[in-house]
Order: C-alpha cells, then sequence, then structure tokens
C-alpha cells in the first residue's frame, strides 16, 4: 500500500512540476520582459480588463498606456488612450516614425480610441506636425 501512494505522490509531483513548467513558458509578463531586455517589439495588454493598463516594449524602451473607458455612437469602449516612457532617457535614438508606428499597432486593438502622448513624446509630436 506504502509504495502505490508513493508512486501516486511521485506521478502527481511531476504533473505539477510539468504544470507549472508551461505555465512558466506561456506567461506573457516573462514575455514582456524578455522583449524588453533584448530590445524586441512586444505588447502586453488584457485587452478585457479596461482597468488594466498596457505595456510595449519596442526597441529597448518600455512603454504604459492608460485606457479610459467612453461611450461610441453603439456602445462603451476605450476612447482615450495616454502613453509615456517609463525611463525618458531610453527614447534617445527614437523618431516621430517610430511613434506613428506605435499609434498604429495601439488602434488595432483599440481603433475607437484617441491616442495622447505624455511629455517628452507629446511636444515631439507636436513639433514635427505644425
Amino acid at each position: 500500500m506504502l509504495p502505490l501512494l508513493i508512486r501516486l505522490a511521485v506521478i502527481a509531483l511531476i504533473i505539477y512540476v510539468f504544470y507549472k513548467a508551461i505555465r512558466y513558458i506561456t506567461d506573457p509578463k516573462r514575455k514582456l520582459d524578455e522583449a524588453y531586455e533584448k530590445g524586441q517589439y512586444y505588447f502586453y495588454d488584457d485587452v478585457k480588463n479596461v482597468r488594466k493598463n498596457f505595456f510595449i516594449s519596442y526597441k529597448g524602451a518600455l512603454f504604459e498606456g492608460e485606457k479610459y473607458l467612453g461611450t461610441t455612437e453603439d456602445a462603451f469602449e476605450v476612447v482615450t488612450i495616454f502613453v509615456g516612457a517609463r525611463d525618458a532617457a531610453a527614447l534617445q535614438g527614437f523618431t516621430k516614425s517610430d511613434f506613428e508606428y506605435l499609434q498604429q499597432e495601439i488602434l488595432l486593438n483599440y481603433p475607437n480610441a484617441k491616442i495622447n502622448w505624455k511629455q517628452p513624446i507629446e511636444k515631439l509630436m507636436q513639433n514635427t506636425s505644425s
């Protein structure tokens, strides 16, 4: 009887470790951190939860977007988004086209949103559009 219980415990432990490994590998937050370290693009968002901010890793910079719910003609949707960089020093070398690319990527998920950039990005976008 005791050897059977030990075998069941070992099998349960193996299944648990396998489950945790799969969860770790597929964790989107881990993927965001990895993309940020490598300077790659990654969009991390919980589209169904308006209260949670989204994060974008792009060219070694980390951006955070704050979503605000509002009304459209047909429904309640995200209508305003404020996007800012976590570290303004990481923006060195960014151009207006980089921010336009990020804007298009955000609009893929939130087509009815008006995107507002926080300082210093806002100043760049205003200066080059004038």
